[in-house]
């Protein structure tokens, strides 16, 4: 998978203080792109390749969005907005993934995702949105569902041909393994994550829009009271729109300006792409002083004696 030109600059370092003393350093890379693939801006290599999990989301929602599902079961942006979601289990979140399945005529016992320890259905795991997103698909297209997250399944080769075709690449280049939830994600490279949160936020894509709408709408079906994704987009009603992945990737794109940035703390911890997100949206102006102040008490003031800073900014091309 290729980008073009390789871009690179000096990554980013987030310091863990305590009472202002270091304990802990991350290394993180991020990366800004535009809706047609160009580097803006970068920190680290914009060709680090990692997997993109569950930032994947808002594009395998594709499936459902382009097939007839939604109309056919009479889903709304509430539903979609679970589709993309890993969310906490609520009994909010776990009815809204109900409601897919029952309206798709598809029995829960379908759904292949894990049963979270201590919790007794599949349901309640965080994946299970975007699972029965995938099954009411199935049913629409008359395909199995007892195999559906097999990769050369029809639904995830749709997907694979949505993603494929946003980045206008060949499927087969792709790289992909199975995520934790048992559906498959992919290899990327950096720049290509970001160009297609940039894609997403152009609206220049009814069916991304409609996911982008949905995502915006419900922010909580997204992620959760308390959750970074959550707390972003409600502070930026109709602005950004911000979806997580383990391992430390973060995705979030500019509505209307079709430009997308790409986060991964190269040692894994949620903690740090939080602290550079903030950081990087402050750079950038995507966010006010203001937003970024009720970020920062939240996510990067950890308590009475610890707090996060970032060393570093994007270098733009």
């Amino acid at each position: 998978m290729t980008m073009g030109k390789r871009t690179q600059a000096t990554a980013l370092e987030v310091r863990l203080l305590r009472e202002g003393i270091i304990e802990s350093r991350h290394t993180v890379q991020a990366v800004v792109c535009d809706e047609r693939g160009r580097v803006l801006s970068v920190a680290g290599n914009s060709e680090t390749a990692t997997f993109i999990r569950s930032a994947l989301k808002p594009f395998q929602a594709l499936a459902v969005t382009t097939t007839g599902t939604l109309e056919r079961y009479d889903l709304n942006d509430k539903d979609l907005a679970i589709i993309t979601s890993s969310h906490k289990g609520t009994i909010e979140q776990v009815r809204q993934a109900f409601n897919i399945l029952w309206r798709a005529d598809v029995d829960p016992s379908a759904l292949q995702c894990p049963i979270p320890e201590g919790k007794r259905s599949s349901l309640e795991y965080n994946c299970s949105g975007k699972h029965a997103g995938m099954l009411a698909v199935c049913q629409q297209c008359h395909w199995p569902l007892n195999n559906y997250l097999q990769r050369k399944h029809p639904v995830q080769q749709l997907i694979l041909s949505k993603v494929s075709e946003v980045l206008k690449m060949p499927a087969e280049e792709f790289i992909s393994a199975h995520d934790d939830c048992g559906a498959p994600t992919y290899l990327m490279q950096l720049g290509q994550m970001a160009s297609l949160y940039a894609q997403l936020a152009s609206r220049s894509n009814l069916d991304m829009e409609r996911i982008v709408r949905a995502m915006t709408n419900y922010p909580v079906m997204v992620a959760g009271e308390g959750e970074f994704d959550t707390e972003l987009m409600r502070l930026t009603p109709r602005e950004l729109v911000s979806k997580s992945g383990a391992e430390g990737v973060q995705c979030i794109a500019r509505l209307g300006e079709g430009l997308g940035l790409a986060i991964k703390v190269m040692d894994g911890t949620k903690r740090a792409k939080h602290a550079v997100a903030i950081h990087l949206l402050q750079q950038l102006g995507w966010i006010s002083p203001n937003v970024a102040q009720a970020l920062s008490e939240k996510f990067m003031n950890l308590g009475k004696y610890k707090r996060l800073e970032v060393l570093g900014e994007l270098s733009f091309l």
